[in-house]
């Protein structure tokens, strides 16, 4: 046992194990390390790390889901000074999205279907759910996704339209962000179910900005005959919890609650 193991709940330690994937350190945990089961591939937000959260994972586990949590570039177990630098989250978000498919194949060389492919979803939260957003404008295999406290309109998020300023005093390039964002790229998008949990008085990524992906999305879907009502949202007004943005506060439990019901309602076939 390490450090990292040691701060986990029990439950979650005794079916966690920590390897490296690709280019990432990963936390692995799978209900039973016996029998295939479904797997979420989860990112966190900035400054994290893949142990953040560990209540998630355990919700998950008791649900019969393996969790892959990843640490995302610069954090973690890799961590260097650009995870506290706002002004390099394009870059980690761009280092990261690169990244999802060489963890994926290499979880299934190393684990073959205990981790099972055709039941995989993929979320995060923040910069880990802006991660998520952008790999899903591209061909991909999972089945659903999660993803939380998040933006997929960058644009719209660092450079609001209706002149507000921008919660974060960041110096984008609005030329990679716009390679970057997700509402540039839905085209590519499949239709596929996802949640979206969000705190509307969130300081740090605007419910504004995040709802106005969310009806470019839907319009997307309708554009392709597709239901809309596979985008789930449910949002807080407020929540208690720091920024109004990291973990949901008093609603945390509400919150794990309503995401491990749709994961295990997509998943669990």
């Amino acid at each position: 046992m390490t450090n990292r193991f040691e701060q986990l709940p029990r439950f979650l330690a005794e079916r966690a194990r920590l390897k490296t994937l690709g280019p990432a350190p990963v936390l692995l945990a799978h209900p039973d390390w016996e029998s295939p089961a479904p797997v979420v591939f989860w990112m966190h937000g900035r400054t994290a790390s893949k142990e953040l959260d560990p209540g998630r994972y355990t919700r998950w586990l008791r649900a019969g889901i393996a969790a892959c949590a990843i640490d995302l570039p610069a954090h973690g177990q890799r961590r260097d000074g650009r995870s506290d630098d706002p002004d390099q989250s394009m870059d980690l978000l761009a280092e990261a999205v690169g990244e999802i498919d060489l963890i994926v194949t290499a979880l299934g060389q190393e684990e073959g279907v205990l981790f099972d492919p055709d039941r995989a979803a993929i979320g995060g939260m923040s910069l880990g759910g802006m991660v998520a957003l952008r790999r899903l404008c591209d061909p991909h295999p999972f089945a659903c996704a999660a993803v939380e406290a998040t933006c997929g309109s960058l644009t719209e998020l660092y450079f609001p339209s209706d002149g507000r300023d921008a919660p974060w005093k960041v110096a984008h390039d609005p030329d990679q962000v716009a390679s970057l964002d997700p509402a540039a790229h839905l085209d590519g998008w499949r239709p596929l179910p996802i949640l979206a949990l969000h705190c509307e008085a969130d300081e740090i990524i605007p419910w504004k900005a995040q709802r106005h992906f969310l009806d470019l999305l839907r319009q997307h879907y309708r554009s392709l005959g597709a239901d809309e009502q596979l985008i789930e949202v449910k949002t807080f007004p407020q929540t208690g919890a720091k920024f109004e943005h990291i973990g949901f506060g008093r609603f945390s439990n509400d919150a794990k609650n309503a995401q491990t019901e749709f994961l295990a309602r997509h998943l669990m076939r």
